[in-house]
């Protein structure tokens, strides 16, 4: 009776090549995203859970010149900081699940096209939508682009959020004329940053 030999080599990178590459797909899935904060209204609870958060926001201050509370607005009314958030499903027949409107996903709700932009544009090609650092570096780096491009300055967070739902293009063809519901979030947008930037001022430990 003949046997065929296999080298023991072989036979270990054959045995092995299929469980690690589940392993370490197993463990890209089951990487870490820090859960909603506690208290989303008050950005000095926010910072406290997430120290981190704050040293990044402020980073994003002085790179994009948008201010930390303009980012938090802007998080809040898009994800609740909820950072795998997607939007609803559509209903086929009203009933039956069907596709996401958009490609909308992260703290940012970030467009799959446009954070492909930003990643090329500023060279940050690992950066993650479901991360508050890359996130807040993304929306830094959108409100000052929309502001070269339309002049709305940094501090109008009313039209800037106009812009960032509608797109520079848009905001200056006026698209958002035709959305009232879209002129009352930007409108709480502008509110909820003025909150954030009075609570700012008093946080301790910062």
């Amino acid at each position: 009776m003949s046997y065929i030999t296999i080298p023991a080599k072989f036979t270990m990178t054959k045995l092995w090549a299929p469980i690690i590459l589940i392993f370490v797909l197993a463990l890209a899935g089951c990487v870490s995203v820090p859960p909603q904060p506690k208290n989303i209204n008050n950005a000095c609870h926010i910072f406290s859970q997430y120290p981190r958060w704050y040293r990044n926001a402020k980073k994003v201050e002085r790179r994009w010149g948008v201010p930390v509370s303009t980012q938090l607005a802007i998080m809040h009314q898009e994800s609740s900081f909820i950072g795998r958030a997607k939007p609803s499903r559509q209903r086929l027949l009203w009933v039956v699940p069907w596709e996401r409107p958009s490609s909308s996903y992260g703290y940012a709700q970030a467009l799959h096209s446009t954070w492909k932009d930003y990643q090329r544009d500023t060279g940050n090609h690992s950066a993650d939508r479901d991360s508050f650092d890359d996130s807040a570096d993304f929306i830094g780096w959108y409100l000052r682009k929309i502001n070269l491009q339309t002049g709305i300055p940094l501090n109008n967070v009313y039209a800037l959020y106009l812009a960032y739902h509608d797109g520079p293009r848009g905001y200056l063809q006026g698209t958002y004329r035709r959305k009232a519901w879209l002129i009352n979030v930007a409108k709480r947008v502008q509110s909820r940053t003025r909150e954030y930037e009075n609570q700012l001022k008093y946080c301790s430990k910062l």
